[in-house]
């Protein structure tokens, strides 16, 4: 057989040796090749240079024939190194690469580090220890060394990199500490203490679970599976088979599996379903929001974690996992709820008269997140939006969402994003996010809308230092799920404890806010500041609406600068910037538009003493910038109970935008003619501020929070003015590194996040009894009180003060 094999593979050989081209024959194929395609290319650059009647395209053509001849040389030549260099080292290089690559470093620097480092190691230890030493030249030797000092140094670093926490970012300024003591706290029980009520566990699900004991014969309440083919796509191939060995049901049959928190007591009590995310299905998700479940159960709330961990991501999704599925998971909970129905009706059953079904929550964290939106829409629809095939008609009462870190547009009904109406929206995340890395639930936020006669409010709130996997106990502090996850950052992580207690404050406050109607919870979702007394020490961002809101500017009517919703005005003077646009987070788009406004007095007086230690300067009227809104619909009229409110955010882009670019040479050629006017002094003098400027570079302040003055109009002139900062001074964009590799980069994660201002009217029109407040006829933010700046504004109006509803 052998033998047979060896003749085959001569007579094949032979063969291929008789058809392969000879020299002569690559020779002449190379030179038709390049005579031909030169031939191409002159008559594409003569062509256009004819069309174009532009001559110096013949010489642009020439330059590109001559870049293309060098990187050809220059390309052969190392392609000649690479193959020089030795076999067993192109081996176990090309090996390496791709081993390191598919391990989770998140950056490709790190295996490039490595290769480096572990080569390096690799031939001084193999020489040191094979007894080559001895045999090579001096020459050698100090390479050697060097070589394993070099390796040890780069590894030891590595894992000094690896096992520290974080390292130290510049400390920024809390705008809202600065005046934290004009707010008065809540005077109410904190919602994160323990309840008064005991409270008791169960499960219900399939009872044929295969990996779980408390879904199998462990199960209190056994529930049927149902056909979820409609919702799911990709169940299939190896990935599919898998899934189908693990589980042992397919997406024709998808367990309706929770675990459940319910307090002691004839009830009926309000009903939360929590959802987790996608984490690997194998490492069970559900648990993880034990302390929510006992805690809110102690406080008279039924919590049941949903288990959908059968449709999460897995080591084969790189065959081809699931496609679609995360209004799967919105759906699966208004199964859950049906199921929940069932009891409810059923006077026999263990659990009838527990769960109040009107009054029902749903919260979701991550995937999770985006899904109880999804489920909150579909509720409220009779068909299925991508094929009305299946009719879905649930209707629940569904009071509420809560999206913890949520992603945003996995599912796009229609291509759109999920849209719903009067439910009441919380939506909370961390700046140290290393998994959803933009604040994803403010662009549902924005998609909103109430419109019925009753109270709705919607919130969102963005937490410094806290991260995606710390609200649930078993996801932990390793956001990217990285074997190596050293190479996250913890220096400025919320430790784990702390950051549940800021879920239990607000997720707490809120369901009792909705779910029992607890108002006086309400101030704190529109400035932290209120429950201070109950919240760990961080930044923290709020943006509130609710359905009380009258909006005099929405930027959403049309592209002119000068008109504003309804048949209101705007203005602007001195203005650096002024535009309308869309507001673009660190990755993608919040929804809506916004008016950008910026500011830059440099050029005014050169003395920086001006603003230096927080100082403001009178500016005369013809610097001052300003944007001012005319109210020419006053409807609602504002009344002693109405709170004028906006929403506003810092923009990092230039506040001189025209400093550069095509501006630049006309900037240029001012500052020359204004040296050549200046005396020999004055330069010398620049040069000497240029020289302490750079010195003392290294020792950056933190840029002072943002502030400036309001002034209120009325019909007959009387004005009332204040400062931002009487709500709370606006805080700078948050600033982050998640990675450490960020710091080597010195790039920070920050996105504009919306601050709601509210500002009592009636307590403002006390400032000046000649003002009237029901004939408010102008609002003018004046920017006088730091020296450069861009903010972005919106959703402009009234609303009715928290002690009035």
């Amino acid at each position: 057989m052998k033998k047979l094999y060896q003749q085959i593979s001569t007579w094949i050989k032979t063969k291929l040796r008789e058809i392969t081209p000879g020299p002569f024959a690559v020779k002449s194929a190379a030179l038709g090749l390049l005579i031909l395609t030169g031939v191409v290319f002159a008559i594409e650059v003569i062509g256009m240079s004819i069309n174009f009647r532009d001559p110096w395209i013949l010489a642009f053509g020439a330059l590109v024939i001559l870049l293309s001849i060098l990187a050809a040389y220059v390309g052969v030549w190392l392609l000649r190194q690479l193959y020089e260099i030795p076999r067993v080292y192109k081996l176990a290089l090309t090996i390496s690469v791709i081993l390191l690559m598919v391990t989770r470093f998140n950056d490709e620097r790190i295996p490039i580090f490595l290769i480096l480092v572990f080569s390096l190691l690799g031939a001084s230890v193999g020489i040191l220890f094979k007894g080559h030493f001895r045999r090579i030249n001096w020459g050698k030797k100090i390479i050697t060394v060097l070589g394993l000092l070099l390796g040890l140094a780069g590894l030891g670093s590595l894992l000094y990199f690896g096992m520290i926490d974080g390292l130290e970012m510049e400390k920024q300024i809390h705008a809202a500490e600065l005046t934290e003591e004009q707010v008065l706290p809540l005077q109410a029980d904190s919602p994160a203490e323990k309840g008064m009520l005991d409270f008791f566990t169960f499960t219900y699900g399939s009872g044929k679970d295969l990996r779980r004991e408390e879904f199998a014969e462990g199960v209190t309440y056994q529930t049927e599976s149902v056909d979820g083919r409609m919702f799911i796509d990709g169940w299939n191939k190896f990935a599919g088979w898998w899934r189908e060995k693990y589980w042992g049901f397919d997406s024709r049959a998808l367990p309706i599996n929770a675990r459940v928190w319910m307090p002691e007591g004839e009830g009926p009590f309000p009903l939360v379903l929590v959802v987790h995310g996608n984490h690997p299905m194998q490492d069970f998700s559900d648990p993880g929001y034990d302390y929510l479940g006992e805690h809110l159960a102690s406080r008279g709330i039924i919590l049941a974690s949903v288990d959908e961990n059968f449709i999460n991501g897995s080591w084969t999704d790189i065959f081809g996992g699931l496609e679609k599925e995360n209004d799967a998971r919105g759906w699966l909970l208004l199964e859950h709820l049906q199921v929940w129905k069932g009891w409810m009706e059923d006077s026999t059953h263990p659990l009838y008269g527990k769960a109040d079904l009107e009054r029902i929550s749903l919260m979701g964290h991550s995937r999770g997140g985006e899904a109880v939106g999804h489920a909150a829409m579909l509720n409220s629809l009779e068909y299925y939006p991508d094929d009305a095939s299946f009719k879905l008609g649930y209707h629940f009462n569904i009071k509420s969402v809560v999206a913890i870190a949520p992603v945003d547009g996995q599912y796009k009904p229609g291509g759109s994003g999920t849209a719903f109406e009067n439910v009441d929206y919380l939506t909370i995340h961390g700046a140290q996010d290393a998994d959803v890395t933009s604040f994803a639930g403010a662009m549902q936020f924005s998609r909103i809308k109430f419109t019925d006669s009753l109270y709705h409010f919607k919130s969102a709130v963005y937490i410094s230092g806290a991260n995606h996997g710390q609200f649930n106990t078993s996801w932990g502090d390793n956001d990217i799920l990285a074997t190596y996850k050293g190479i996250l950052n913890f220096g400025q992580l919320m430790p784990a404890a702390e950051q549940e207690t800021v879920a239990k404050v607000y997720i707490t406050a809120f369901l009792e806010a909705t779910l029992k109607d607890k108002k006086e919870y309400l101030p704190l979702f529109a400035d932290s500041r209120k429950g201070r007394n109950w919240l760990p020490e961080a930044i923290y961002l709020s943006e509130f609406e609710d359905s009380t809101l009258e909006i005099w500017a929405d930027y959403e009517e049309d592209f002119e600068l000068g008109t504003l919703s309804g048949n209101n005005l705007a203005s602007g003077e001195n203005l650096s910037v002024w535009r309308e646009g869309q507001i673009k987070m660190e990755y993608g788009q919040k929804g809506g538009r916004a008016v950008f406004l910026g500011w830059n007095y440099e050029d005014w007086e050169p003395e920086a003493e001006l603003w230096k230690d927080g100082a403001t300067p009178s500016l005369p009227d013809s610097v001052l910038a300003r944007y001012v809104i005319r109210v020419e619909d006053l409807s609602p009229m504002p009344d002693s109970t109405a709170v004028f409110t906006f929403a506003l955010a810092e923009s990092k882009e230039s506040s001189t935008p025209r400093s550069g670019g095509k501006w630049a040479e006309e900037t240029n050629n001012e500052s020359e003619k204004s040296e050549e006017e200046g005396d020999g002094e004055n330069k010398v003098e620049e040069e000497e501020a240029e020289t302490e400027e750079s010195e003392s570079e290294e020792e950056t302040t933190p840029d002072p929070p943002l502030n400036f003055t309001i002034v209120l109009q009325d019909g007959a002139g009387a004005e009332v003015s204040f400062l931002l900062s009487e709500f709370s001074h606006l805080q700078r964009q948050i600033k982050s590194r998640v990675l450490k590799l960020d710091f080597l980069d010195g790039e920070d994660h920050a996105e504009s996040i919306f601050q709601t201002f509210r500002f009592d009217l009636k307590q403002l029109s006390l400032r000046n009894p000649q003002f009237d407040l029901a004939t408010l006829r102008e609002i003018r933010f004046e920017f006088d009180q730091n020296e450069s700046g861009v903010v972005i504004l919106d959703q402009v109006g009234l609303a009715t003060a928290f002690e009035s509803l």
